[in-house]
């Protein structure tokens, strides 16, 4: 079990405080708003009502004990920016903060942010390759121009097995998962003779834009 602080009731911050403790984990959750803490206080091990931005009550409820820090303090940039200001010097050494834009971004990850997320960004940049590809159910960018899709088989894949199929040499992707809903099942680096079904669920890796070309067949 793994030991998260969560700065920041926010939406994000609410849902991930609440995800986190329902899958076993250890959750103290901090937000200066009493109403907030008032309806986490059930979903996480514990909860205070604090400034996340004062070192000493950073200190005093217990971040250099964390595996991880989550930082996710909005509207404004200067809040985060204090944080994670405070916990590089008390020791902390996992710090994953929500940024509000590219610039805040930078200003983090000169700070010592271990890892910066941008949800806005990444949900449109995951939209945007739904809306290209209709057959593309989940997007995970690894690199500029690379990621891993979940992505409904076309018609013309059911009934063939992977190895029929040949998408590495064809399309220069390789399957990496499939997940079968009928019965749910998930096959982890699937044998050539996997048979695809019309229900199955295809997690690919490689190029966006070989990817993208299973959406025309």
């Amino acid at each position: 079990m793994g030991k998260y602080v969560v700065l920041g009731l926010g939406s994000f911050g609410f849902y991930l405080a609440k995800t986190l403790y329902e899958n076993g984990q250890e959750v103290i959750a901090v937000d200066s708003d009493e109403n907030i803490i008032e309806k986490i206080k059930d979903y996480v091990t514990q909860s205070f009502v604090a400034d996340a931005t004062d070192k000493e009550t950073l200190s005093a409820i217990g971040v250099t004990d964390a595996d991880v820090v989550v930082v996710s303090l909005g509207p404004r940039m200067e809040p985060s920016i204090l944080s994670v200001l405070y916990l590089r010097e008390l020791g902390v050494k996992e710090i994953i903060v929500k940024a509000l834009n590219e610039d805040h971004k930078k200003i983090l990850e000169v700070l010592g942010a271990t890892d910066v997320i941008y949800p806005e960004k990444d949900i449109a940049v995951r939209t945007a390759h739904k809306i290209m590809s209709g057959n593309v159910i989940d997007f995970l960018p690894l690199a500029p121009g690379y990621s891993i899709q979940q992505i409904a088989p076309p018609p013309e894949f059911v009934g063939k097995s992977l190895r029929e199929l040949d998408l590495r040499n064809k399309y220069k992707i390789q399957v990496i998962a499939v997940k079968e809903i009928i019965p749910e099942k998930l096959h982890l680096i699937p044998a050539g003779d996997f048979v695809i079904k019309e229900s199955d669920l295809l997690m690919v890796v490689g190029r966006d834009e070989d990817i993208r070309k299973l959406s025309v067949q």
